[in-house]
């Protein structure tokens, strides 16, 4: 995880996604790539509306070049190896063009009270189609830390993805537990995953928990924030994207999750 791509764009998680940057970068000693997206807007296919989207395009374009001196000069300042590039269009198409040498990806898991730029999208898209993790930040994020990393484990091929991907994250922590809601579907047993982490010098606990009907989202938050956890790592839309976009582990994670969740699919 040394290739670090973070989403520059003025909304109000982006203060959230650039502490987790800078905290990653310098903890990993890795390079930040700051990306700046002006999202290109969508509106009605009508010849009246060529002067309205381009006064938006220069409104937002302009707004964002002060964005980009202000996170220039702040960088500057920063104890991290860093680069800023700029582009017009979809933000989860731009992403995922920067993404192909990139390790880790930071965005929010959702801006609170507000619908756009919309990270549940965004994120959806990006894991399934880039399979390079994504570290999704609460909005309220001021600090992130590694000390205490949770898998949230249920032996699906995406947990492995997700547990392989965040090695080197995981290599930082003091402690580190997977955690199993119990149920009868279960794929790889987690004691196999304990055993992988410990080729790589991690030495992980297995916690399990009856599932008894209960949502394994709402145990997963639970044990996050029982066991004061500094982030989760996922699998993500382990049923598939589909089967997930009226509920599922992920979608809920997303959007109640008070911890920073690693997702990888």
């Amino acid at each position: 995880m040394k290739n670090i791509l973070l989403l520059v764009h003025r909304d109000r998680g982006q203060e959230a996604r650039l502490q987790a940057a800078l905290d990653l970068t310098r903890a990993l000693g890795g390079h930040l790539a700051c990306l700046d997206v002006t999202p290109y807007p969508v509106m009605a296919s009508d010849t009246h509306f060529g002067s309205a989207e381009a006064i938006v395009v220069r409104d937002e374009s302009a707004d964002e070049a002060k964005n980009r001196a202000e996170l220039s000069d702040r960088l500057t300042r920063e104890d991290v190896s860093w680069s800023l590039a700029d582009t017009i269009g979809d933000i989860a198409h731009a992403l995922r063009e920067a993404a192909d040498l990139a390790d880790l990806i930071i965005l929010n898991r959702a801006l609170d009270g507000f619908s756009m730029p919309d990270m549940r999208g965004i994120i959806a898209r990006l894991v399934m189609r880039t399979h390079v993790p994504v570290l999704a930040v609460p909005q309220a994020l001021q600090r992130f830390e590694t000390r205490r990393a949770l898998i949230a484990w249920d032996g699906r091929p995406a947990a492995a993805a997700a547990l392989r991907a965040s090695v080197p994250l995981l290599s930082l922590a003091e402690e580190v537990r997977i955690f199993v809601a119990l149920e009868s579907d279960a794929g790889l047993d987690p004691g196999q995953a304990a055993a992988y982490l410990s080729r790589h010098g991690i030495q992980a606990v297995v916690q399990t928990v009856e599932k008894a009907g209960a949502p394994a989202d709402r145990l997963i938050a639970e044990e996050s924030a029982t066991w004061r956890a500094d982030y989760v790592v996922m699998g993500a839309y382990g049923r598939g994207r589909l089967r997930e976009t009226f509920g599922g582990v992920t979608q809920h994670m997303l959007a109640e999750s008070k911890c920073p969740l690693i997702l990888c699919h």
